[in-house]
């Protein structure tokens, strides 16, 4: 098992463990400023506090933070990619100075740290985009950056009171230290880990004890349950769909732990840093997939990353990293053969090979379509559709525009009774908000429950929300009238046709 990087497993909550009461009065009181901390900042916090970013002990100084975005490496040498700011704003930033002492809270309400502050800078953002993240204004990191992040960065080492609270999982979320013990209880000192921020299916099993088979190690399916893409399947979810999968692995060779990470989606430099944290887990190896941690493509369809940068970049890091890559072998099903074989292996033109691609897979599941046995597993598959209903079980809100001339009130009235004709076991609502944030908010709740919404008026007010549809005249209008006076039976059909047209109901 290789050493944590740096050479020291950066444990603070057990460094600090004979002081934490001393420190917990000091946060509560009230003599210190506090920091609530964002979601970001959380997922970093833990794992400067649990060791996982050995060998930090506290948010990056300038002199760290410039150094990383330049080189890729702290002030000390020692290779690091990512820079990791307590990011805050002017007006916070404005209260502090070196030496003072600042509480880092949770939740408004539970204190997990006490920074010491070494000093608060301004970045050059601009750089740090280009820089980290290649300057495409597209990419979600610089988006965070620019529209997210705090205008000042704080440095400083922690003191640590305890790791932030979870609720869900607690015996799958292990620390470095319980995960290096928990090989070592085994006799493991050979280690694959295997990142992952997407549900697995047979050929992500299949790859895994490949990738173990070559490398004659274990398997540690490590997923991230932080922060990811925009848009990605919600952890529970996927933590589900891991408790299945990893029954699927002959004993005794695979162990599943969840790691708390705030991903960037920083491609090959994020790919170092991801080396670099499960090496601090205690993993010998590492599968670097193909565009690994990589956001995809920009507005114009240009990819962020090539497909092999994550690869180079960390294998040209090896010697100092003490991990073995394991480059990513994609496979493919042998329906002849009733198998799964590494692609580079086959003969394409003459061999029959079948995928689902991830958009194909979404496809199905939003249609009900088949998801074959040879695909997945069927206890992952029901996982899945419980997660992700096919169109007749989803929720909708139907908007009534504010240009409608036609009485709203009998219009909902009017729909709301004729949905409630159609059965299918879909709650419907009319659904007033008189424009409250609060009321709004929970609109997105009623459309991910299943329910059908009808909404007599337009807000004014963000709402994200999924299946939200405009009835009027308006050009922009989802569901067209001829007029903004249509008869209101003419109305009512063409709603219900339309929802039949985009599979909410089925006759």
């Amino acid at each position: 098992m290789p050493a944590p990087h740096g050479g020291i497993l950066k444990d603070l909550v057990a460094r600090d463990a004979h002081k934490r009461q001393d420190l917990l009065a000091e946060a509560k009181s009230g003599k210190l400023l506090e920091w609530n901390l964002t979601a970001r900042q959380i997922c970093d916090l833990e794992l400067i506090l649990n060791g996982g970013f050995s060998p930090l002990d506290g948010f990056l100084t300038e002199k760290d933070y410039l150094s990383v975005v330049n080189d890729s490496r702290l002030s000390s040498g020692i290779v690091w990619t990512m820079p990791i700011n307590l990011d805050v704003d002017e007006k916070f930033a404005k209260q502090l100075t070196a030496g003072k002492k600042i509480a880092l809270v949770q939740e408004n309400e539970i204190p997990v740290a006490l920074l010491n502050v070494s000093d608060v800078y301004k970045p050059d953002k601009a750089l740090e985009a280009k820089k980290v993240f290649r300057g495409d204004p597209d990419h979600p990191a610089i988006q965070y950056l620019y529209n997210q992040a705090g205008e000042y960065y704080v440095g400083g080492s922690l003191e640590a009171i305890q790791l932030p609270q979870h609720y869900d999982y607690p015996g799958l979320r292990k620390t470095p230290a319980q995960l290096r013990l928990e090989f070592e209880s085994r006799q493991w000192d050979r280690i694959v880990a295997f990142q992952t921020r997407n549900p697995m299916h047979r050929a992500h099993r299949e790859l895994t004890v490949r990738a173990a088979r070559e490398a004659n190690a274990k398997v540690l399916i490590h997923p991230v349950v932080g922060l990811t893409k925009p848009g990605d399947i919600d952890h529970h979810t996927r933590v589900r769909v891991y408790q299945e999968i990893i029954k699927r692995y002959p004993a005794g060779i695979a162990y599943m732990s969840l790691l708390p990470l705030a991903m960037r989606m920083g491609g090959d430099r994020e790919a170092v840093w991801h080396a670099i944290i499960r090496k601090n887990y205690g993993a010998s190896h590492f599968i670097v997939g193909r565009d690994h941690a990589g956001p995809g493509s920009n507005t114009k369809g240009e990819d962020f990353y090539g497909p092999y940068d994550a690869q180079q970049l960390v294998e040209s890091y090896k010697n100092e990293l003490d991990i073995e890559v394991v480059p990513f072998r994609m496979v493919t099903f042998l329906p002849d053969e009733n198998r799964y074989a590494p692609i580079d292996e086959i003969d394409t033109t003459k061999t029959r090979t079948l995928n689902i691609s991830g958009t194909e897979l979404r496809k199905r599941l939003r249609d009900g379509g088949e998801i074959p046995g040879w695909f997945s597993y069927p206890e992952v598959v029901k996982i899945l559709r419980e997660s992700n209903p096919p169109r007749s079980k989803q929720g909708f809100a139907i908007v009534l525009e504010d240009s409608l001339k036609t009485s709203k009130n009998q219009l909902a009235i009017a729909l709301l009774s004729t949905f409630l004709q159609l059965g299918g076991g879909r709650h419907y609502k009319v659904f007033d908000h008189e424009n409250s944030p609060k009321l709004l908010s929970l609109i997105p709740d009623f459309i991910q429950s299943g329910a059908g919404l009808v909404v007599p008026h337009q807000w004014h007010h963000a709402v994200k929300a999924n299946n939200v549809y405009k009835l009027g005249a308006s050009q922009d209008s989802d569901i067209k009238l001829d007029s903004d006076d249509e008869s209101i039976l003419h109305v009512v059909q063409k709603v219900v046709l339309f929802l039949e047209d985009n599979g909410f109901i089925v006759f």
